[in-house]
């Protein structure tokens, strides 16, 4: 069941940097108390069934820093999903600058992906997070969808229809961004289970490094096999269970 609400008028939304309104030297920290809080509350019961009072109390602070940093409920809600959001426009610029060879293309590319990965347990709460605005949506995963992913992987195609020589617009190249993103993907959504598996893999911020350069040499042989022109033949066909008659 599909739950929009209405964006808050921008009045309700002050800004915490201005000096005038007379923000106390600890408004910064409550600020990201406040975030932090919201969501893992929202990541663990949805926007719906959270409280605005609930959230100010795991927080330290009171309801009415809530109305005044992000103007209601439903502001604070945005605010967390930001957060969690890796394809913010700055990251998306850096993998997209025509003059960096695929390896640093693809370099940068994985770095915005795999960053948030690096912040321990606020990266697990973060996916969370998602996984909860799939399930129960609010219409915030939509925006996401439009305002983050599509940007970035329409990005991702032209610089590898660049790389390619070829139409970013073409089915080919369109598989393979959606392949490319999906090693880094898979890497983010299955992280509770790489934890029990393999928990080496992503233990500190150094073992995520390796994976990263890692990723980026899977990519470049992707990248390879498509620019060769892949493979056009159909796979060959199973062998019959059936026995032959003697």
């Amino acid at each position: 069941m599909r739950m929009d609400y209405p964006e808050p008028p921008s009045s309700a939304l002050p800004d915490p940097l201005d000096e005038h309104r007379g923000m106390r030297a600890d408004g910064a920290q409550s600020r990201e108390r406040l975030l932090k809080a919201a969501m893992r509350l929202f990541a663990a019961q949805g926007f719906a069934t959270t409280s605005t009072r609930e959230i100010a109390q795991a927080a330290g602070t009171n309801i009415a820093a809530i109305s005044y940093y992000f103007g209601d409920k439903a502001g604070l809600y945005r605010a967390t999903f930001r957060q969690v959001s890796p394809c913010t426009p700055d990251a998306v610029a850096r993998f997209t600058d025509p003059a960096l060879p695929l390896r640093e293309m693809l370099r940068h590319f994985y770095a915005m992906l795999l960053g948030q990965l690096k912040q321990g347990e606020q990266a697990r709460v973060s996916m969370r997070l998602w996984f909860r605005e799939m399930l129960e949506p609010t219409g915030l995963w939509r925006q996401e969808i439009d305002s983050g992913i599509r940007p970035a992987h329409q990005a991702l195609r032209l610089a590898l229809g660049r790389h390619l020589q070829r139409d970013p617009g073409c089915d080919s190249v369109a598989r393979l961004a959606f392949s490319l993103a999906g090693l880094a993907m898979h890497m983010m959504v299955s992280r509770e289970v790489i934890d029990v598996l393999a928990p080496q893999l992503m233990k500190d911020e150094a073992a995520i490094d390796v994976w990263l350069a890692r990723l980026v040499d899977y990519a470049e042989a992707l990248v390879e096999v498509e620019r060769r022109g892949g493979t056009s033949t159909a796979p060959p066909a199973m062998p019959s269970s059936r026995k032959h008659p003697a």
